[in-house]
């Protein structure tokens, strides 16, 4: 039970007021749409359950890029719960929306579909946005952050900047990697403080003390939009900083000028007081829950809970944005209605929706930012809706709040005005990919008020996907005559195969160079390029969901070598030609080494600015040799091995778990 003040009883009455007296609940406005395929007859069977009222049903297919529906695939009786799709082919995305006319209501559901859809090798550049405060501090996280976002199929430019710069100096950086590659540039992903726009004179809660400005990261997404400074004058909001007069740096629009052209998201943990942990340390508790995550450490049971204190209210049905997304990507008989925090705080849940009447620290009946403090919310997709703490900048906002949790908390949004589109991530995509639909959604999908407005925004990382495939460890790399050897050790998980990619640079964008699936755990390059060659293996697996069936990868491990096609040097920089294993490691890693001569040597820990951090003797046997490193006094992070003897010298890199 949740005790509210009589401040926030107040709002959450303002609120009610709107309640009509009616039978229908949030469900009944919600067709929840599933599928099976056969891939043999090549079909695809759309489910949803039966509803005593419904008296007809009509099933509409498109494209998935496409933002208009046509003509009608089918017309059925409200009796029907099946519709087959029989003019299909494996490998190719269908989307569904099936409207079901149950007087006096009419729901619909939408649904995406693939039969063993080919893996998504690369998902395009990712522009990232440091906040120079955290630039030294959380360099090696960062660095971590990087990698494991680059092992999802994205090249990444990274700008440092002040949380005192301008936004449009922001935008500027933006831009440019946009214009530069406009093609590639797929998405933005803000980290820290990085500069708030705001835009808009509107209440998107309709409450009169909210109307002006409100946050708006879509700003830096739109990159053909006019952004005016000039005609708004308003200054009856409460909160100083949505009110809005022309000069002051805060934009006129209230709606997005023209459609987004890139994803964007937002890590941003600054004026959260109410968390014991500073604004650094909540950040690293978040990357090291984000890298936890993408990594399998942990697995969060594919189910959704709704925590509805709004109902129906008055046809908008607010938590629809759990209903319609859950059943596709999760299933139909996999949502519960359960009380948010009391659940959570026991329980894994892959989603969860709580809406209620809100204030700026919390919803009615859902809680407050206190409970995020207080409690280990065990959820990794977060949806909320309620008043005023859609404004996201506000102090201890309760839309950051699960980012800043203890708990397994890595995205959240203000669902409810207007209603959130996940649906394509039951087939593999990145959570940043529905944040930009929804905020472009203007009719292609059921809306309601506040569409295509500039609050909407994702708070998180926007490259985030549902399915987690554990990926394999322990990656080595030889340069053999620069004929290069690459080993790795095998995913925990039952795998179809592997795939490996190269690439000139860390985080740039890598090529697969396996032809086909790799059964084994092992892979010769032959063809190299000069210079840094930077190698990736990621494991593949058939995924199946209750949308169809795609080929997911996990997130890829990498190493890198220097091939001098000049000169041929197999002692000469064999680069992360060593294995460590466990990686990520406790207190202590075990190097493994192959030497063709018996010597001694030395072994060298650098940090990621290059600072020695440990040095000690060392005897190599010839053959195999295994050397137990001890790294019980280092702080956590990502760690340079080298191991330099007359033969050679080899490096690798080792992830330090404390």
């Amino acid at each position: 039970m949740k005790y509210l003040s009589i401040n926030t009883l107040a709002i959450i009455f303002l609120l009610s007021l709107g309640f009509e007296a009616q039978s229908q609940v949030t469900k009944d406005y919600s067709v929840l749409l599933t599928a099976t395929i056969d891939t043999v007859q090549s079909k695809i069977i759309l489910h949803w359950p039966k509803r005593t009222t419904a008296t007809a049903h009509t099933v509409h297919r498109k494209t998935k890029s496409a933002v208009t529906w046509g003509a009608p695939l089918a017309n059925l009786a409200g009796t029907d719960t099946v519709y087959t799709d029989y003019n299909v082919v494996v490998d190719s995305l269908y989307e569904y929306r099936v409207t079901e006319n149950a007087p006096p209501i009419s729901a619909s559901g939408y649904i995406c579909v693939g039969m063993n859809m080919a893996a998504t090798e690369h998902r395009g550049t990712l522009i990232l946005v440091v906040d120079s405060t955290f630039t030294d501090s959380l360099s090696a996280e960062i660095h971590t952050l990087m990698q494991d976002i680059s092992g999802d199929g994205w090249a990444i430019i990274r700008h440092d900047v002040s949380r005192t710069d301008s936004v449009t100096h922001i935008k500027s950086l933006i831009l440019a990697d946009y214009n530069a590659a406009p093609a590639e540039a797929k998405a933005v992903l803000l980290f820290g403080h990085v500069p708030v726009p705001f835009s808009g004179d509107f209440n998107p809660d309709a409450h009169p003390d909210h109307k002006g400005a409100w946050p708006a990261d879509a700003y830096y997404a739109d990159m053909d939009g006019t952004y005016t400074d000039t005609s708004i004058f308003d200054t009856v909001a409460s909160r100083a900083e949505n009110r809005n007069i022309p000069g002051d740096g805060k934009f006129d629009q209230s709606y997005i000028p023209t459609d987004v052209e890139l994803q964007i998201g937002r890590i941003d943990l600054w004026n959260m007081p109410s968390f014991p942990k500073s604004e650094q340390e909540l950040l690293r508790q978040y990357l090291h829950k984000n890298h936890a995550f993408r990594n399998k450490y942990f697995t969060a049971i594919p189910r959704g809970l709704i925590d509805d204190n709004f109902g129906a209210f008055s046809g908008e049905a607010f938590a629809l944005g759990g209903w319609k997304n859950f059943a596709p990507m999760l299933g139909d008989t996999a949502i519960h209605e359960l009380d948010f925090f009391t659940t959570l705080s026991q329980q894994s849940y892959l989603w969860a929706y709580g809406c209620g009447g809100g204030w700026y620290q919390g919803a009615g009946g859902v809680g407050s930012t206190t409970d995020f403090v207080n409690d280990t919310v065990n959820s990794v997709f977060t949806i909320l809706f309620g008043s005023y703490f859609g404004d996201w900048s506000a102090q201890d906002n309760f839309l950051r709040a699960p980012l800043a949790s203890t708990g397994t908390a890595l995205t959240s949004c203000w669902s409810g005005r207007p209603h959130w589109l996940f649906h394509h991530m039951a087939m593999g995509e990145n959570i940043g990919y529905s944040a930009k639909l929804s905020m472009n959604n203007t009719g292609t999908y059921v809306g309601n008020y506040s569409t295509h407005c500039m609050h909407i925004a994702l708070m998180g990382d926007p490259t985030l996907r549902m399915h987690v495939l554990a990926p394999a460890y322990g990656l080595g790399i030889v340069n053999d005559s620069n004929r290069i050897n690459i080993g790795w050790y095998a995913s925990p998980e039952n795998v179809d195969g592997y795939y490996v990619f190269r690439s000139a640079s860390e985080f740039g964008k890598y090529s697969r160079i396996s032809p086909t699936l790799i059964s084994g755990t092992s892979f010769t390059d032959f063809s190299p390029s000069a210079g840094e060659n930077y190698y990736m293996v990621r494991a593949v697996k058939l995924q199946e969901s209750p949308s169809g069936s795609y080929y997911n990868m996990s997130t890829g491990i990498t190493g890198y070598v220097f091939a001098d096609l000049s000169a041929v040097s197999e002692n000469a920089m064999n680069s992360a030609g060593l294995i460590a294993y466990p990686n990520p490691c406790g207190n202590q890693t075990t190097l493994q080494l192959n030497s063709e001569i018996t010597g001694s040597g030395t072994i060298e820990v650098h940090d990621l600015c290059g600072r020695l951090i440990q040095h000690q003797e060392v005897s190599v046997l010839q053959g195999r040799s295994s050397i137990t490193l001890n790294l019980s006094e280092l702080d956590a992070g990502l760690y340079s091995i080298s191991i330099t003897t007359v033969a050679g010298i080899w490096r690798t890199r080792v992830e330090h778990l404390r």
